[in-house]
């Protein structure tokens, strides 16, 4: 069976960055099986770019919005399209 394979760009604002976000966002992005990247931006924000099945996707933005405990998340905004096939093997930090 083919499964749609859904991406999505977030960017997460409030306290995350220098409190172990991206180190969390990876975990969380193994244990649901997401592909795609997690990088700090300039203005103070996290970008996160994941692809996979629509409920697994779902499931990882839930846990992203309560962030690791040194973390406050206020803020998440999500840009959703249906991709033809993951673009990436695994789930990484980039700079």
């Amino acid at each position: 069976m083919n499964e749609d394979i859904y991406a999505v760009n977030l960017y997460v604002s409030g306290r995350v960055q220098g409190v172990g976000f991206r180190f969390y966002t990876v975990r969380v992005a193994k244990r649901f099986g997401i592909t795609g990247w997690v990088r700090n931006l300039y203005d103070g924000r996290v970008e996160i770019y994941a692809e996979g099945r629509k409920p697994n996707v779902q499931g990882f933005i839930e846990e992203i919005k309560v962030g690791p405990p040194s973390a406050h998340v206020s803020n998440v905004v999500e840009h959703w399209k249906k991709i033809p096939k993951h673009h990436f093997g695994d789930f990484s930090i980039t700079f």
